[in-house]
């Protein structure tokens, strides 16, 4: 693991948001797009993809893995799979950075090789607990010795052929579920996950997409059955990543807060299991208009046109959670700003984050002067009405990019500069955020 050394920043009062913006390559799709063509036969291809530190983990432990990845001097990048069944022994430890996506997800992959692989992490992720990946991955078979409270460093050893299971997720988590489907692609026979609340489908898309026998279906219960048909052959695939809507969400709400911007987010991913965000900031008044809605590879994308706002206070239903799980904080910067109240709740996930998202938010948020309220599993924020935050505060980001990100939008409507500790974990998924902000800034 390499040395961090920490980048503080302030961000200031902003002039109007104006102009046209090109977002990075959506990250969830970026490591499934990575993943699943390592596991091909034969030559993937893949444009948009996201460049940041959590992709590139992806990337070389992959190589690390056996695939051939090469990065073109256009942009694109080209993956020679090793077919399912066909990962090879890491001759090093996996380092997984800042990536909780990587780690999980690869673990899943791991479980069902022959292979032994051990995870190792910064500080901030090898203070997350992975027991909730570790529990189903055992039952598949898989010897998974981690360090004290499920956590990395871990070392997983597969077993090949392992065993299918059906899984009835005890939590709402896409990870968990790609983790298990991905485990399932080299076990004989049909291994099944059951979701009680329906999560982000990239995987499900994507591995139909590469060929995997794959089902969805709703249950008596109500509960959606994925099932795959284990020891597939996966067959190469030319993606076009579109943009990410957890990145867009941040320029979404700067548009709606600072007065006078009028912002054209361009390909934005609005999968309906990840566009949460777009219709609660509706719901409080928020501009965001759809303009030229498409499909891309599977994926609904569309851009987005947002004009300041005046917003107001709502309650957030729960059931809206995992369709935004990533947004809430920079939703309860819009919802600082709003008038009224903003109440959130059934946001557990939030305090195993990269952060206690919900910890770090509320103080930092009371820091800058914001009226927030912190409950177990939420947040009740009194809004100025869309005056001024009075700002003033160092916040520590937590090695938590989203938390980054957040107060920086916070920051351009502050009366006093708002400082991050350090902004260099932006880069493990919006590199070049700083940059498309200044633009808009002109």
């Amino acid at each position: 693991m390499t040395d961090h050394i920490a980048i503080p920043r302030s961000f200031s009062a902003s002039v109007p948001l104006k102009g046209r913006i090109m977002i990075p390559g959506d990250k969830s799709i970026s490591h499934r797009s990575l993943m699943l063509s390592a596991l091909a036969v034969g030559e993937s291809r893949v444009t948009g993809l996201l460049e940041g530190h959590d992709v590139l983990a992806t990337a070389a432990a992959l190589q690390a893995m056996g695939a051939a990845i090469e990065r073109r001097s256009d942009g694109e990048w080209r993956i020679h799979g090793v077919g399912v069944g066909g990962l090879l022994q890491p001759r090093k430890a996996l380092d997984m950075g800042n990536s909780g996506t990587s780690t999980r997800l690869l673990m899943g992959l791991v479980a069902s090789h022959p292979i032994t692989a051990t995870f190792v992490g910064d500080a901030s992720l090898s203070g997350r607990p992975m027991g909730r990946v570790i529990d189903p991955l055992t039952q598949m078979g898989a010897d998974i010795n981690a360090s004290p409270g499920g956590r990395l460093p871990l070392m997983v050893r597969g077993l090949a052929p392992a065993i299918p299971l059906a899984y009835r997720l005890p939590m709402a988590s896409a990870q968990v579920k790609s983790a298990v489907l991905l485990a399932g692609l080299n076990t004989p026979g049909i291994t099944e996950v059951i979701e009680p609340v329906p999560t982000r489908d990239h995987s499900e898309r994507m591995l139909r997409g590469f060929g995997a026998e794959l089902s969805v279906d709703t249950g008596a219960d109500g509960a959606r059955h994925i099932r795959i048909r284990g020891e597939a052959e996966l067959k190469p695939q030319v993606i076009v990543v579109p943009g990410d809507p957890s990145s867009a969400a941040f320029f979404i709400v700067a548009a709606l807060i600072v007065p006078g911007s009028d912002v054209l987010i361009a390909n934005v991913g609005l999968n309906p299991t990840r566009a949460g965000l777009v219709d609660v900031l509706r719901q409080m008044g928020g501009d965001i208009e759809t303009i030229d809605a498409r499909e891309v590879g599977g994926e609904p994308v569309a851009d987005l046109r947002v004009r300041h706002s005046a917003l107001k206070g709502i309650a957030v239903d729960p059931a809206v959670a995992p369709s935004m799980i990533d947004e809430f904080p920079i939703l309860f910067v819009a919802a600082a700003l709003a008038k009224g109240r903003t109440t959130t709740t059934g946001l557990d996930e939030l305090r195993v984050k990269e952060s206690d998202r919900l910890a770090v938010m509320a103080s930092g948020l009371a820091a800058i002067g914001a009226r927030v309220e912190e409950s177990e599993d939420g947040l009740a924020i009194d809004g100025t009405g869309g005056d001024p935050l009075p700002g003033g505060a160092t916040i520590a980001g937590h090695l938590d990019h989203r938390i980054c990100m957040s107060f920086a939008i916070a920051g351009l409507v502050s009366k006093a500069p708002v400082t991050i500790d350090d902004v260099a974990p932006v880069a493990t998924s919006f590199p070049n955020f700083e940059a498309l902000l200044a633009g808009l800034q002109q």
